[in-house]
């Protein structure tokens, strides 16, 4: 299969390529597509067996739940059986937007979709050319990452070709994601919120809509899960292909601390590479070179990390280093997920800084 990659960079061709994907999505073909957050593999959400061409291409476990994409309100009423009066204030509060609700489903949705649960997640992406594309196919779209099952999420069109070029039949191409990181899933079914996979609307956002006491963190998150209520609960990913470990600790110390380890490794005859913040990479030019660095931003700021490092840990996989280093950050507000995802990515490897 050969893998169109459209550029969305005038009115014509963003017309013509919304078309011919939302034509490809109705026949039950596979598109990848740009949100806010990462890029999504996307298929008729209302079709088995087009949505068994995702799990194909990924490689996807067929239990790990799928997100349904819509582009308005009048769609979630389509798959919702109910909406509980919490999620009814966040759509509100955050719809369009970076979040995912789990509400209980219709018998619409196929099982396929929501792995055998009574739930389904909902999404209503912010991302224009999204919600166009949702339009543009008139069904709602299951879309995961545009990735292969565990490896770090795709936030260019580029970094999806790698992936999935003649996977698929195409990509539209929207330029870079701003978040960066996947949208926060909240179960909206019980007496409380629960985040289920943290994103940038945290649970301190959450809360100012809520009220406090009202969200809580699923346990699961740290731990194993036997049966994932959303994606990314009980499986390995965002793993670049290089084992990583992650260095966390006071910012003051991470530079010592990563020379430290770089020098150890080095000593050990490993090539070392190191995802860092600009700050600790100014201090590691001594003993590595610029091609083993991957710069994620400034410490502390975590919009920017967040927005930087899945293409930081996929910079690696065309590298020679066979070792990654990887620095921490707080987990308070946007750092939850950051961290989340970067436990994830390590296996919960940790050095203590």
């Amino acid at each position: 299969m050969q893998t169109k990659c459209i550029q969305i960079d005038n009115v014509k061709a963003r017309k013509e390529a919304l078309h011919e994907a939302g034509e490809l999505i109705r026949r039950g073909e596979v598109v990848a597509f740009p949100t806010e957050t990462v890029y999504g593999l996307g298929a008729n959400g209302l079709d088995a067996d087009a949505c068994a061409k995702i799990y194909q291409a990924k490689g996807r476990p067929s239990d790990n739940p799928l997100i349904l994409h819509v582009a308005n309100r009048s769609m979630i009423d389509q798959i919702a059986a109910r909406i509980p009066e919490k999620a009814e204030k966040l759509i509100a509060a955050f719809c369009p937007g970076p979040i995912t609700l789990i509400l209980p489903r219709k018998a619409i949705v196929p099982d396929r979709i929501t792995g055998g649960l009574a739930t389904v997640g909902v999404r209503m992406p912010e991302h224009d050319v999204a919600r166009a594309l949702i339009a543009a196919a008139g069904v709602p779209i299951a879309a995961p990452s545009a990735n292969i099952s565990g490896r770090p999420s795709p936030t260019t069109a580029d970094s999806v070709l790698v992936d999935m070029e003649g996977k698929i039949p195409m990509v539209l191409d929207g330029g870079a994601c701003d978040f960066g990181v996947e949208s926060t899933i909240v179960d909206a079914t019980g007496d409380k919120a629960i985040i289920l996979r943290p994103g940038a609307i945290t649970k301190e956002m959450l809360e100012e809509v809520l009220g406090e006491g009202s969200v809580i963190i699923d346990p699961a998150l740290v731990g194993a899960d036997s049966v994932p209520k959303a994606p990314g609960m009980k499986y390995t990913h965002y793993a670049p292909k290089a084992p990583l470990t992650l260095i966390e600790g006071m910012p003051t110390r991470m530079a010592r601390a990563f020379q430290r380890e770089v020098k150890r490794l080095q000593s050990e005859g490993h090539i070392v590479g190191v995802m860092a913040s600009h700050e600790v990479l100014k201090e590691l030019k001594e003993i590595l070179p610029q091609e083993l660095m991957a710069d994620y931003g400034h410490q502390g700021n975590l919009p920017a990390i967040a927005a930087n490092i899945y293409e930081a840990l996929r910079s690696f996989d065309e590298k020679e280093a066979d070792i990654l280093l990887g620095e921490g950050t707080t987990s308070e507000g946007l750092g939850l997920a950051i961290m989340n995802r970067l436990h994830k990515a390590s296996g919960f490897r940790t050095i203590n800084a």
